[in-house]
């Protein structure tokens, strides 16, 4: 009950009777929980009539449905009607990358061993070995397109 321990319950007693009095607190009380049942008829009156102005497609509307935890909760973790679970399920991200890593070295994807392949006798360049240097008292390669 909005995180009021039996302690603090009993001080908030204590302290009503104390600033209101033993002969007026009952009216206070009476006052209080009145005013709260007509804000509870205000809001369930205003949420019936947007439910009526909406029209029949949002009978099942709820209110709570527009705090955003709830609605991915109800509608995307619930339901299942995308195939949201199947598609999360069926991913999995080290294999990808296993894949991704292969190509990118030049192995073939589905070798076992996944050993790197030899890239001088293929006629594919070696991406991983380093360029070699400008010889000493050459000149560095030039390309006219770059600059």
């Amino acid at each position: 009950m909005l995180d009021i321990g039996p302690l603090e319950l009993v001080a908030l007693v204590v302290l009503a009777v104390l600033i209101f009095g033993p002969d007026k607190l009952p009216k206070m009380i009476q006052d209080v929980s009145r005013t709260l049942r007509r804000i509870r008829e205000f809001s369930e009156n205003a949420k019936d009539d947007i439910r009526s102005e909406l029209g029949p497609e949002f009978k099942d509307f709820e209110f709570e449905d527009l705090n955003p935890k709830t609605f991915v909760r109800k509608h995307v973790l619930e339901k299942d009607e995308l195939g949201l679970k199947e598609i999360r399920n069926g991913f999995d991200f080290k294999s990808e990358m296993a894949d991704v890593t292969d190509a990118v070295h030049g192995r073939p994807g589905d070798a076992a061993d996944r050993t790197p392949s030899p890239a001088a006798g293929s006629g594919t360049p070696d991406l991983l070995k380093k360029g070699e240097g400008p010889q000493p008292g050459g000149h560095p390669p030039f390309d006219a397109d770059a600059t």
